[in-house]
């Protein structure tokens, strides 16, 4: 079977080359339709109650976000590329949302959702997989799999890659690439080369734009082998394309100077804990003397406690 996509596969190596149509087979993997909860962003809490009413914002032409405010209670930031064959979306929410997300579909455009890709295994970015696996393909990165397998999560991606995806429909391009580790081992910055604009996923998340950077990055150790040491140079990766808006995983849509702020706050996250290391403090020191205050990031102690972890060895 022929598709217009590029991709490896689950069960064989394939190698990429970045901004070629590769045309090749690829194994279709069955998604299971568990009826368990995923886990919600970062490991927080899942939502209870009522399901949210989202909203449909246009970003550029052609290109819509369905929001992810603070926290996790609406999910991750959607992303919705229309093309005249069929739509292409980034991110699923959560389970409570999947016709909140298909009627916020319909409002701007009467095709179907025919990819959903994801951008890691988190539940406030897949919990929608399982009903969307139907009649749409859903992609994401070999690790993030593994990881949903692993944690028994619904709706794992049927497509993997390892480095680079590029997904053809109606004359578009939308890029997967693999950057490095950060939140988890498997996140993808999903890119809009023709719109100058990428999706991050959570490598980066933001609070309301009145307060700053509210909402805290986390280095998802326990199930999704992330990583604080590596995390800038996967943003670093990540600024080497070529974008002029960025959709965060949670929070309003960034310009590439505030992506930037943001990796130089994970720099300095680093540097001093770093510090803290060399000078002989120990994991009971950090909430006296790591300096958080002007980073505006609430960080959990498992997050911290896994950094100093991290940064200690060789």
């Amino acid at each position: 079977m022929t598709s217009p996509i590029g991709m490896g596969t689950l069960d064989c190596e394939v190698t990429m080359r970045t901004g070629k149509r590769f045309n090749g087979r690829f194994v279709m993997v069955l998604a299971a339709l568990v009826l368990l909860v995923a886990a919600a962003y970062a490991g927080s809490q899942q939502p209870k109650g009522a399901p949210f009413s989202t909203e449909i914002m246009k970003v550029k032409e052609g290109l819509y976000v369905i929001p992810g405010y603070d926290g996790a209670a609406t999910g991750g930031n959607v992303a919705v590329r229309l093309t005249s064959e069929g739509v292409i979306i980034v991110d699923s929410k959560l389970p409570t949302l999947y016709s909140d997300i298909v009627n916020k579909v319909k409002s701007v455009s009467p095709q179907p959702i025919k990819y959903l890709l994801n951008t890691h295994q988190h539940g406030d970015h897949t919990g929608s997989n399982a009903q969307f696996a139907t009649g749409t393909e859903i992609l994401m990165h070999r690790n993030a799999r593994a990881n949903m397998l692993k944690g028994n999560l619904p709706g794992p991606g049927r497509i993997v890659y390892t480095d680079q995806q590029s997904v053809f429909l109606g004359g578009v391009e939308v890029q997967m690439h693999y950057m490095g580790r950060g939140h988890t081992n498997g996140d993808s910055v999903i890119y809009f080369p023709d719109l100058r604009t990428v999706h991050t996923g959570d490598l980066v998340v933001w609070g309301k734009r009145s307060q700053g950077t509210v909402l805290t990055p986390n280095m998802d150790y326990a199930a999704g082998n992330g990583s604080g040491k590596e995390w800038v140079a996967t943003l670093d990766n990540m600024l080497k394309l070529d974008f002029d808006a960025a959709i965060p995983g949670h929070g309003p849509v960034l310009t590439k100077q505030e992506v930037r702020t943001f990796r130089d706050k994970m720099r300095t996250l680093n540097d001093r804990m770093a510090s803290l290391i060399k000078s002989g403090g120990k994991k009971a020191d950090i909430a006296a003397k790591l300096k958080l205050d002007d980073l505006s990031w609430p960080f959990q102690p498992e997050a911290l406690n896994g950094l100093y972890d991290e940064l200690s060895r060789p």
